[in-house]
């Protein structure tokens, strides 16, 4: 049986895609072998936005799927005690929900081992789309993991469909995870595929240069361009973010923190982006304003680095205030 929860409440941005447990070593700058103990953590990044939008808060809601298991249920509960609507949430009796070990360089940086042979995530179908949910917001956020293979596939694709018909904002992370795709050229294809929905995308430089095959930043970006486009963000840790836009271009210097964790700094910064969207004026045609936002996405982004994991670093707009007002 298929337990849907009750919705909550109207959201301004749905997401769409994983939520898996991440174990993150206890210490860093070990590899996964070397690593002595693990902590148990939710995350998967568009619920990583979600959670994000919540503690900034943005009314947020997820729609995916995970096992109807220990750890789908936690995962659940863990959505819910940060109040973010999960009317949209699948259970599946078929597949246990995803896990990933991370593996905390000693630069900050990660290596991911998945476990998903299938995951519920993966079993998400069309017919399990929500269709009034998604008509009932005004941002739709999704990330390329949902894109790897059928029917999450088919069921992303659909939800894209109707977010576009019901004139909603489309906004998309690709997230690169090679080691989760068949190879190289259908990891390019498929994310490509994704990316020409979508009016916002936040990408890293490497996904940049993985998706143009092409090392020149700003040229790589032109090749990504479409017409739908309105903003290209290019996250670069802790140098910040980069604006680009059909007639624009400019970067917005980041924060230097003691960081211990990278993991979902880049959806934090994704929270920070939309909320700044979502409460804004004129986000896409007033660039001091789109700069101002990006400003916010850097600190909330610098911020979630200082704690281990994901969705437990993720900060509360007090506390991104408060980091803020010592940079003033």
């Amino acid at each position: 049986m298929i337990i849907k929860k009750e919705k909550l409440h109207r959201v301004d941005v749905l997401t769409f895609g994983e939520l898996l447990i991440d174990f993150v070593p206890t210490i860093s700058g070990v590899s996964l072998i070397e690593a002595p103990a693990f902590n148990k953590a939710p995350g998967g990044a568009p619920a990583n936005v979600a959670v994000g939008l919540a503690r900034l808060g943005v009314p947020s809601g997820f729609m995916g799927k995970v096992g109807d298991d220990a750890f789908g249920h936690f995962l659940a509960d863990t959505l819910v005690s940060n109040h973010v609507d999960i009317s949209g949430m699948h259970f599946s009796p078929e597949a246990r929900t995803m896990l990933a070990f991370v593996s905390l360089k000693s630069d900050c940086d990660r290596d991911f081992m998945f476990y998903r042979h299938p995951s519920a995530d993966m079993l998400f179908a069309p017919e399990e789309v929500d269709l009034d949910l998604i008509r009932s917001t005004r941002i739709f956020h999704y990330g390329s993991i949902s894109l790897i293979s059928e029917p999450a596939r088919s069921a992303t694709l659909f939800a894209l469909e109707v977010a576009g018909q019901a004139g909603l904002l489309i906004s998309y992370d690709p997230n690169l995870r090679i080691n989760l795709w068949p190879d190289q050229e259908t990891a390019r294809e498929e994310i490509r595929r994704g990316w020409d929905f979508s009016q916002v995308i936040k990408a890293s430089e490497e996904e940049i240069y993985f998706l143009s095959n092409d090392t020149d930043l700003v040229r790589g970006a032109r090749k990504l361009w479409h017409p739908k486009l309105k903003i290209l963000l290019v996250t670069q840790g802790e140098r910040g973010c980069t604006i680009i836009k059909s007639d624009f271009f400019q970067a917005v210097p980041g924060f230097k923190v003691k960081a211990v964790d990278t993991t979902g700094a880049g959806d934090g910064f994704m929270a920070g982006l939309l909320k700044g969207i979502v409460e804004g004026r004129n986000p896409f045609t007033d660039n001091k304003e789109l700069q101002s936002i990006c400003r916010y996405a850097n600190a909330v982004g610098a911020l979630t680095t200082t704690r281990r994991g994901a969705i437990p670093a993720l900060p509360t707009a007090s506390q991104v205030d408060k980091f803020l007002s010592l940079y003033q």
